[in-house]
Order: structure tokens, then sequence, then C-alpha cells
């Protein structure tokens, strides 16, 4: 089994709902300097205290969610907001795709709603996260591919905000898609170790856990 810290480097912290608090993003910053998680992501009004909580941290990542979390915000919106966070000193984005116009079977606005970030974003990585709960298997394939052309570097099973995110089964699909083009984040679901590790063996790469969750795996490998 994967040390704590192989763990840890797979960990993306989140503290993104509405009703999270600023004492709950302190939080975040300290578990992942505690544990050196690879990212921490907040909503993007508390996205700069964030990025100043881990500065002395450079091995803590802070990312940025972009549309989030509906995915409808328009392009160049989308972009602006990018911009913003970039500038703000994110490593990292996470982006919602555009839910209405895939199930709509407009591809072509799918597409370049996503290149359009990933030009703004540079070097900067991008996450497209797909919103499963939403999807059919079909759908799923389809976004994952647009992604792909997209030139993105994950494709993310939800926002943590829908009914459900990710499971067994559309981490597999999703890997099964993109292959070695892009990489496979988990979030919405991944509530212990072992569902993170089954999901690590399907092929998922990294984990957006909440700090609640995240404290009681920390806790299992600790004891292990």
């Amino acid at each position: 089994m994967k040390d704590i810290n192989q763990i840890a480097r797979m960990i993306d912290l989140s503290c993104v709902q509405a009703s999270n608090t600023i004492e709950e993003i302190k939080e975040v910053a300290e578990l992942a300097i505690k544990y050196n998680c690879i990212c921490t992501f907040a909503l993007p009004a508390h996205t700069p205290m964030l990025i100043d909580l881990v500065k002395d941290h450079p091995s803590v990542l802070v990312g940025g969610v972009v549309g989030f979390p509906d995915g409808g915000a328009t392009t160049n919106g989308k972009v602006a907001e990018a911009k913003e966070l970039m500038e703000m000193g994110v490593d990292e984005l996470d982006m919602v795709i555009n839910i209405t116009w895939l199930k709509a079977q407009c591809y072509d606005k799918v597409l370049a709603d996503m290149k359009a970030v990933v030009e703004a974003a540079g070097d900067t990585p991008v996450k497209v996260i797909l919103e499963c709960h939403h999807l059919t298997n079909e759908e799923i394939v389809k976004a994952c591919e647009l992604g792909v052309e997209a030139g993105v570097s994950f494709v993310k099973t939800g926002t943590g905000w829908a009914p459900t995110g990710a499971t067994y089964e559309n981490v597999s699909l999703m890997k099964q898609t993109v292959g070695d083009a892009c990489e496979v984040k988990a979030a919405g679901g991944v509530r212990d170790l072992e569902t993170l590790l089954e999901m690590n063996k399907r092929g998922t790469t990294r984990f957006g856990i909440g700090v609640r969750t995240a404290k009681q795996i920390f806790e299992t490998l600790e004891s292990n």
C-alpha cells in the first residue's frame, strides 16, 4: 500500500462549499502543510487568503476554480476569471464545463469554451470538471474526448456540489477514455482510504477531498 506521503501528494484539499467558513479555510492550509498535500482550493474570493497561508510552503500548491459550480458562465467570463486567479498566483485551475451545451450536443461550443481557458492558462494546468452526476455514460465519454482535444491536464468527476460525484464506474470510464492523454481526478464521494486506493488502482491520480474526510484518511494511515 502507498505510504502517507504518497497519498498526501494525490490529495487536493478542498474548501469550496458556500457554507465553508474562514476557520475551515485556515484548517485546510494547516492540514495541507502538516501532511504536505499536493494542492489546496477555496472559492475565488478566499483564494488570496489561502495563497498567503501556504506561501512559506512551496510544495503545497493553490488551485483556483473557474465557472464554479454550474459551468454556465460565458466563455469570456471564464477566461477573465482564469486570468484573475492566475494574477493572484494560483498553480492550477479547475474549470466546470458548460453542461447545458454538452447535453444539447453543442460540441463545438463545449470545445471552444475549454480551449479558451486552456489557452488563457498557458503553462498552468487545467482540470476540466464534468459533473458526472448530470451526465450519461455516453456524455461522460464525449466530454473526456473533448477535454483531450482541448488540451486539459485532467478530467475531473465533479464539483462536490452535486448529489453524487466520483464512483468506481465513472472514474474507470474516464480513464479508459482518456488513456495517457491526460489524468483523472475524483471529487465528491471519496469518503475513506479504501475508496481512494481502489480508485487509484483504476487510474485516478488526484483526489479532491474535504478537511474532515482527509483527517480520517490520514488518521487511518497513521494507525496502520
